[in-house]
């Protein structure tokens, strides 16, 4: 009888073992880009600001025509009626009135209070009248 193994080498010896199977890979987790999650929120919020700041807009535009004429004609007063400096005529302001400035004409004696972007106004020293605000262009 001639005995073969069939599953292994003529020699007689036993097989190597079977490799024993892998781990299945652990299921990796996905990482969220960094803007994955925040950016919808992100654009919705936007939107709703940028529709608020649209909406507003007139009401914010005449609050900075007041506030540069009311600096303007408080500046005006203050410089050439009661002979201050620009300097200090602008801590004669009401607080919340931060974003006004004030600057000057010495040739016309013209007072000019900015709101940067939004509005700006002047007020000229007409002698006995007092400070007069300059017409709009």
């Amino acid at each position: 009888m001639n005995s073969t193994n069939p599953t292994g080498p003529s020699t007689g010896a036993t097989p190597p073992p079977a490799p024993a199977p892998s781990p299945a890979p652990a299921p990796t987790r996905k990482t969220p880009s960094r803007w994955g999650g925040c950016l919808p929120w992100a654009l919705i919020v936007g939107v709703l600001l940028a529709g608020f700041a649209i909406w507003k807009f007139p009401a914010f535009k005449a609050q900075a025509e007041l506030g540069a004429a009311y600096a303007a004609r408080i500046g005006c007063s203050c410089r050439y009626v009661q002979g201050r400096s620009l300097e200090s005529c602008q801590s004669d302001f009401e607080p919340g009135m931060e974003m006004v400035s004030l600057s000057e004409d010495p040739e016309t004696k013209t007072v000019i209070g900015n709101v940067p972007l939004l509005a700006s106004r002047g007020a000229r020293y007409a002698g006995a009248s007092g400070c007069l605000f300059t017409p709009e262009n």
